[in-house]
């Protein structure tokens, strides 16, 4: 299927595989990549060390296009953005708007720059400073999300930019692809969809937890980290919705030191990690450290599987999910279903 963004970034397919910290690995990556789609890889939760010998396998394993995401108000922003033009890499990604000097070195390099949004105004800001493509995000995403359902969203950001857009929130099959197509996106980004594959990392055990979940186990709460952040509904996230100020802030401390140790941080750096998410929002210090240790709250679940620990980041879509296919087969699968509901609508004339 030829799109906007199958021509922009060289994939067969119009799918893109979203960079999901602790769950977009090498493995899902090349594995979304040599099925035809776009494959990122969450490069936030590693360090610059891990980042390059990620960027070397995902070689090793694929010749197809893939990218990297980043956040754009990292202290070593500037670091990694050097490693994806070093390392060859076709996307670089970003969950924040990246400033018109990291998109114009990275355009520089010939690498091409997909920020994600949430707002109109915002995929209209990193289009005039030169982004090649936004995906922009409804509020059935998962992890960190708005109010404004996709259904909405995308029409507003179709309409009000002229680069491609890809469409999130709430897909997971070739009908949706279909949809999205016909609000004028030029393809589909996923995260749930592809975290659910027998491709992804993430232990079974956390995997049966979003199989088993139902629409109303998807939840959005703002106690990890003070802003809207939809989730599997858990014991613990229950327990911080309930939490005092003086025991989160214990366990804010304590998950911080945790990741500090594992990401190679500076407690200065991990504090004005927090300091970025706080900008423009009333957060306590708590919530400030929590912010900037989620990852730690994330991995136990992703990489620990200590669904009881951690948190599990998921779209509503995880409600009407039922199987783990390879890569290949879902991105099989949803191409052969965009065809035949097409031509369904086609027979409708």
């Amino acid at each position: 299927m030829d799109t906007a963004l199958t021509r922009l970034v060289g994939v067969r397919h119009p799918i893109v595989q979203t960079g999901m910290g602790w769950v977009a690995g090498p493995r899902l990556v090349s594995a979304t990549a040599n099925a035809g789609a776009l494959g990122i890889l969450a490069s936030a939760t590693m360090t610059l060390d891990r980042l390059r010998t990620a960027i070397a396998e995902v070689r090793c394993r694929t010749e197809a296009p893939f990218g990297v995401n980043l956040r754009a108000d990292a202290a070593d922003a500037g670091d990694r953005v050097r490693l994806i033009i070093d390392g060859g890499v076709r996307v670089a990604s970003f969950a924040l708007a990246p400033s018109p000097e990291l998109i114009a070195e990275l355009k520089a390099a010939g690498v091409v720059v997909i920020p994600s949004v949430g707002a109109r105004r915002h995929a209209e800001k990193v289009a005039a400073w030169g982004a090649d493509a936004v995906i922009v995000q409804g509020g059935e995403g998962g992890g960190h999300t708005g109010e404004v359902a996709t259904s909405v969203l995308l029409p507003q950001v179709v309409d009000a930019v002229r680069i491609p857009v890809v469409a999130a929130g709430g897909f997971f099959d070739g009908r949706g692809l279909l949809a999205a197509l016909a609000y004028g996106a030029a393809g589909v980004a996923m995260g749930t969809r592809f975290l659910l594959t027998s491709d992804s990392t993430v232990p079974d055990a956390v995997k049966a937890r979003y199989l088993a979940a139902t629409v109303k186990d998807v939840t959005v709460t703002r106690a990890v980290d003070g802003l809207p952040h939809r989730m599997l509904r858990t014991d613990l996230v229950a327990g911080l919705e309930r939490s005092g100020r003086a025991r989160s802030l214990l366990h804010a401390v304590r998950r911080a030191a945790g990741f500090r140790k594992l990401s190679g941080l500076t407690w200065r750096q991990l504090v004005q990690d927090g300091l970025a998410l706080r900008h423009g929002r009333e957060l306590s210090w708590s919530q400030v450290l929590l912010a900037a240790n989620t990852p730690m709250l994330l991995r136990s679940a992703m990489v620990d599987g200590r669904t009881d620990l951690g948190v599990m980041a998921s779209g509503q879509v995880a409600g009407v999910i039922d199987d783990l296919p390879s890569c290949a087969e879902l991105v099989d699968r949803i191409m052969k279903e965009a065809e035949e509901t097409r031509e369904r609508l086609m027979a409708l004339k």
